[in-house]
């Protein structure tokens, strides 16, 4: 399994963003998918989860705002980010696995950087 997260950069508060994880042998119909993100100093945290089944799952600071959705045709999975706080400025990373988060999936994919500037 291989995993490419993009589209990171950096956005003013209140901003959007989408981010893409591209990935290789159907893993998305495969495997459960996570986005997580680690900022400078702080561990890293599950921001939000797709079930292969179509289930999505969000941590509680990002409900509303981030929305998850996926293309089975590209393997493709997205996180649409609205309303970016400065707080969501991190390296976020994408992750598919035979277990459903908060488990430990498998395959991680390299980072992509969020700047958020208030």
């Amino acid at each position: 399994v291989q995993l490419q997260a993009f589209g990171g950069g950096l956005v003013q508060a209140g901003g959007f963003l989408r981010l893409s994880c591209a990935a290789s042998g159907r893993t998305v119909s495969r495997y459960a998918m996570g986005w997580y993100r680690q900022a400078p100093g702080k561990q890293r945290e599950l921001v939000a989860s797709l079930t292969n089944s179509g289930v999505e799952e969000y941590a509680d600071f990002v409900k509303v705002r981030f929305i998850l959705s996926r293309d089975i045709t590209k393997d493709t999975v997205f996180l649409q980010m609205n309303s970016l706080k400065p707080e969501d400025t991190a390296f976020y990373y994408c992750a598919a696995g035979t277990k459903i988060p908060p488990d430990e999936l498998e395959y991680w994919g390299q980072e992509t950087l969020v700047t958020v500037s208030s």
